[in-house]
């Protein structure tokens, strides 16, 4: 179906002697119809309509730009109360896809490219390509980008996850190592969201602190809980900008740590006994059962047994909130196939010719990857389990539970 609109709708601007106004209103109607259409479908019924194959209900439209040939299209996609729909018609990956080939072209141009880029561009045909046309395509891209960055962010976001990749730019003659830091949270509807994302010299303290406070500015409240690993310049800001969320150390990036106090050949067994505390049914246990690991460990490996003790709070704090949740809220694992799908894009560049690049093809991706998440057809976490996370707040008030620890 979407195959035969998109046709039609070719047709419809190739028309002449049609006004570009008439154009576009007439596309925008069209596209809202078959948006219409689409999301009936997908429910089982018309708007009001009562039928047995009827899933879910509407709730509202957001607004999204679709930019065409006849000009900017200003799209109402319909929202529904469970599950999310997108339209079929808006091509997916499309927009990092675009972002990927500008910054392989501006590197060529600025002749500051790789040869894995130079051969890019004799394998793509883009040799012919003017300064112009790459400076239009990232000035549409970049504008993009920094309406994502900027947008109002509304609601509470219980959940928040923060990581980092360091990627190669070109800065001031040099080539140097930046940190890509990326912000996803969990609102209070169980839906997933690519918050925001900055590009900066290090993960110093200031850096991240000024990054949490530039989504707080945004809209970003109500966090109980953030989700990272245990960088000294992140924890800082965590307790500067979300002095009143609780902080989970990352159990992967901890495991890690741990086993490197302990000899290869015990590297197994040592894991097996640990992960014995995460497989407790609750968070006195497993307090209870890190007490047994750590004394157990303590004549063999007395570092390792320390460093458990030391991280007791940090490593169990996701355990205060619901059972449902508990596989995702351990670690900064959700974050893994989003930076994954960044490195993929940035390795074929390889060193990126500035850092305005480097924003534009990394904004492209987690802009993709919104779209992705509201087109999923379930939500990351039910509105169920999310409804007894905020009963369980308001049953202990001010819930008493260990921010980012002093050290």
């Amino acid at each position: 179906m979407a195959t035969d609109f998109r046709m039609a709708l070719e047709e419809l601007l190739d028309k002449r002697g049609a006004s570009a106004d008439f154009l576009r209103d007439s596309l925008e109607r069209l596209v809202q119809l078959l948006m219409e259409i689409e999301v009936s479908s997908q429910i089982g019924a018309d708007r009001h309509e009562r039928t047995p194959e009827r899933v879910t209900h509407r709730n509202g439209y957001r607004e999204r730009a679709w930019e065409t040939r006849v000009g900017t299209i200003n799209l109402r996609i319909p929202k529904l109360r469970q599950g999310s729909y997108f339209p079929s018609l808006l091509e997916p990956r499309r927009r990092a896809e675009k972002a990927l080939v500008a910054v392989i072209q501006e590197a060529y141009i600025l002749g500051v490219s790789t040869r894995k880029v130079d051969e890019l561009v004799q394998a793509l045909g883009m040799t012919g390509i003017s300064k112009s046309e790459v400076s239009r395509v990232c000035a549409e891209l970049d504008e993009m980008v920094q309406e994502f960055r900027n947008r109002p962010l509304t609601g509470r976001y219980p959940y928040l996850w923060l990581d980092a990749k360091y990627i190669k730019v070109r800065e001031g003659g040099r080539v140097l190592s930046m940190a890509l830091v990326v912000a996803v949270g969990v609102k209070e509807t169980g839906e997933r969201e690519v918050l925001g994302f900055d590009v900066g010299l290090s993960e110093d303290g200031p850096f991240w602190t000024e990054f949490l406070r530039s989504l707080v500015r945004r809209g970003l409240k109500d966090v109980l809980l953030v989700i990272s690993d245990a960088h000294e310049g992140l924890k800082e800001a965590i307790r500067k900008v979300l002095g009143g969320s609780s902080w989970q150390r990352c159990r992967v990036h901890f495991m890690r740590n741990l086993l490197s106090q302990v000899p290869k050949d015990a590297k197994q067994m040592v894991a097996a006994f640990v992960r014995t505390i995460f497989a407790q049914p609750d968070k006195a246990a497993a307090h209870a059962q890190l007490a047994n690991v750590a004394d157990s460990l303590e004549q063999r490996f007395p570092k390792a047994a320390e460093m458990l003790r030391e991280a007791e709070e940090d490593i169990l704090a996701y355990m205060a909130f619901p059972g449902e949740h508990w596989r995702q809220l351990h670690s900064t694992n959700p974050l893994e196939r989003l930076m994954r799908e960044i490195g993929r894009r940035t390795d074929v560049v390889g060193i990126f010719p500035n850092r305005a690049a480097l924003i534009r093809l990394a904004g492209a991706v987690l802009v993709e990857q919104q779209d992705e998440w509201i087109a999923a057809p379930r939500r990351y976490f039910s509105q169920e389990s999310m409804n007894k996370l905020y009963r369980s707040e308001e049953q202990l008030g001010t819930r008493e539970l260990p921010g980012v620890p002093e050290r």
